[in-house]
């Protein structure tokens, strides 16, 4: 396959997000029932976010968060079945991982199902120490809310 037209783009302002949804529900068994609503502040509080396009159709995507100095998490790497195997998926992550908020944390996390071996090929380690979870299933705004009026309130004067 001839990707010379392949263009990668990390100007988030310009994603699609019915592409988007589209690609995650042709692509990606964990994100099959993704709405544009919360795509759009998923991507609002991601950086770097990196699109590739051919012509005017959107054939990847992959988000990542960052403190921009100790911790990254990469997110929703996907790739559309057509243009898999031809390397797009490894510039994907590379194109993130370069980024200036990723490139010098000191560590790049990330959490895939069944592509343990493709993300060892990139650099990545098998990590067993940090595999907490927490399912957050509560109604966030009320729980928080609660959470807040419970704790303790003091003033602490250092002199």
């Amino acid at each position: 396959m001839n990707c010379s037209h392949v263009q990668f783009c990390a100007d988030k302002s310009k994603v699609d997000f019915v592409q988007l949804q589209r690609l995650f529900a042709k692509t990606a068994f964990w994100a099959q029932e993704r709405n544009i609503n919360d795509l759009q502040i998923a991507i609002a509080n991601s950086n770097p976010v990196v699109t590739v396009r051919d012509a005017e159709r959107l054939i990847g995507f992959a988000r990542a968060t960052s403190d921009g100095v100790y911790r990254a998490g990469i997110w929703d790497v996907i790739v559309d079945p057509d243009y898999q195997g031809i390397g797009l998926g490894r510039k994907l992550v590379e194109t993130v991982i370069s980024h200036p908020l990723v490139s010098k944390v000191e560590r790049v996390y990330l959490t895939t199902t069944h592509q343990q071996s493709f993300y060892e090929r990139i650099g990545f380690k098998q990590n067993e120490s940090t595999t907490m979870v927490l399912y957050n299933n509560s109604k966030p705004s009320e729980d928080l809310a609660r959470r807040i009026q419970e704790l303790p309130v003091g003033l602490i004067i250092d002199n």
